[in-house]
């Protein structure tokens, strides 16, 4: 049997039980969004060996900061950060300005390379897994996600135990479990990332309408789950 077909029958705890008994060392980036809650919180409290990493961009919400303390209060286990590289970050704001990403795509996308992409590289050294929050309905272009795929471009297996998940389904799961969570999604901010880049959606608008809103729909991504193209990075299925 694949490993995705037996993720596909396991619950949530067992799925990351079955991926943290995969060949090591495991990263699970997370942005505490409510999706990586709820798989902080499992991880957390089955004790897996899995390493938690987050990206602090330098940009985030305070709210965001105020869910990363609580997380690490309430679980005893500490989030190590990777952030930007001073002298790069620097080189970008004097190119572009403080707020250069609104300017245009390309501006916007050098942004989140070198806030989040370039220390994504960093975070992964060495792992020979990656755990995310992805889910298949985030999005028009990340459905049809699996639980384990082949990144080559990494050289390691990258885990999405989430992507069958539906977003009521994480939501009812936290607030069972008292997972701690950012208090602006219930503020119509359900996808978080940055403070200038994100904004409350209205309803009947997609998740992820919130996230650089005024660039075109279809493909915003920030490139930690894309190719060069712009498109989600979908490797090989593993027959792991």
């Amino acid at each position: 049997m694949s490993l995705n077909a037996q993720l596909a029958a396991l619950s949530l705890p067992e799925r990351l039980m079955l991926i943290a008994q995969q060949q090591g060392p495991l990263v699970f980036t997370t942005s505490f969004g409510i999706e990586d809650q709820l798989l902080t919180h499992h991880i957390a409290t089955q004790n897996l060996n899995i390493q938690l990493v987050t990206l602090d961009t330098g940009r985030m919400f305070t709210q965001t900061y105020d869910v990363w303390q609580a997380t690490e209060e309430r679980y005893a286990r500490r989030i190590r950060a990777f952030y930007p590289q001073a002298d790069t970050l620097q080189e970008l704001i004097a190119d572009q300005g403080i707020n250069g990403f609104y300017l245009a795509v390309d501006c916007r996308k050098a942004c989140c390379h070198v806030r989040k992409v370039e220390p994504l590289v960093r975070a992964l050294t060495g792992a020979k897994g990656w755990i995310t929050g992805l889910r298949g309905g985030q999005s028009a272009n990340r459905d049809h996600l699996v639980f384990a795929e082949d990144d080559s471009g990494r050289g390691l297996i990258k885990y999405n135990p989430l992507a069958d998940y539906t977003r009521p389904q994480v939501v009812a799961e936290v607030k069972a479990l008292s997972v701690p969570y950012n208090v602006l999604h219930d503020q119509g901010f359900l996808s978080i990332g940055c403070a200038p880049c994100t904004r409350a959606i209205a309803p009947g608008e997609p998740e992820r309408a919130g996230r650089w809103w005024w660039e075109d729909e279809a493909k915003k991504e920030c490139g930690l789950h894309v190719s060069e193209d712009g498109t989600l990075t979908r490797a090989t299925e593993t027959e792991k």
